[in-house]
Formats: C-alpha cells, structure tokens, sequence
C-alpha cells in the first residue's frame, strides 16, 4: 500500500463479506491465526479460505508476494519451509512463480472484505485457487 492509500483509503473496495457466506464460517474457523498473522504483518493480507485452513497472500500479488497457510492451529510461511523442511531456494522461486500464475488465473474470482481484528482484509472464496495453492504447498512439503 503506497503513501496515498494510506493517507486517502485508496486501493481495491469490494463488498463486505456477509456473515451467512460460507467464507465467513471458513475465516471464523482460523480468525484467532488470522487475527495474529494480522497484527503481525503490515502488508496487505488476501485470505483464500479452505476447510478447516486458509492461504493467505500477503502483500500485492501477482508481483510481489509471500504466501501465510494455516492450518492445524499454526501458521506456515515461506521462512517455514525453508526452515524447517529445508527448501532450496530455486525450489521455492518455482513454487512463487507457480503460485503468481494461479493467483493471475483467479483474478476474475469475486473478492470480498471483512475485518480481522484492527485490520481489513480481502476474502477471495475461489474453490479453484485454494485446490490449487493447496496442491502446490503439498508438493513441496511431502
């Protein structure tokens, strides 16, 4: 977000997320994480909900990005996989690029806001993105 938005509220404006959304439940399921990630992270924050986890996009994909998912009650990142499973970075660059390419194939996906703690986020309930954010992340942690 550049010094104008934060100044004048610039940027994208969708239509907030209503509470009877599937989404909504989906972001209810993980907001205590969501909640943290959102104090933590000053980025932008686009959440793709999944069943019982979320991706999140931080920042402002498809140019520059870091990707959050949450799942089993924890946060992962792309520091987590470098950490911790020990992902080679031309691995991880295939994985930005691949996720950078899914992201451009949803971007006609409805996008939605909601609050998560102090902030606002985007809430894109995209069934084809999560399947395939999912299978990405699941390459690369097996």
């Amino acid at each position: 977000m550049g010094l104008f938005d934060k100044m004048f509220g610039g940027g994208e404006q969708y239509p907030e997320l209503e509470p009877e959304h599937y989404a909504m439940t989906r972001v209810n399921e993980v907001r205590p994480q969501l909640e943290t990630l959102a104090g933590e992270v000053k980025d932008r924050l686009e959440v793709v909900p999944a069943e019982h986890a979320a991706y999140v996009f931080i920042g402002k994909p498809p140019k520059t990005f870091g990707l959050a998912w949450i799942h089993d009650g924890q946060v992962s990142s792309f520091k987590t996989l470098v950490e911790e499973r020990g992902v080679a970075p031309p691995i991880l660059e295939q994985l930005v690029e691949r996720l950078r390419g899914a992201y451009q194939r949803s971007a006609d996906a409805p996008r939605f806001q909601t609050s998560v703690g102090e902030r606002e986020v985007t809430v894109t309930p995209a069934a084809e993105l999560e399947a395939e954010v999912h299978r990405l992340i699941e390459a690369v942690t097996r």
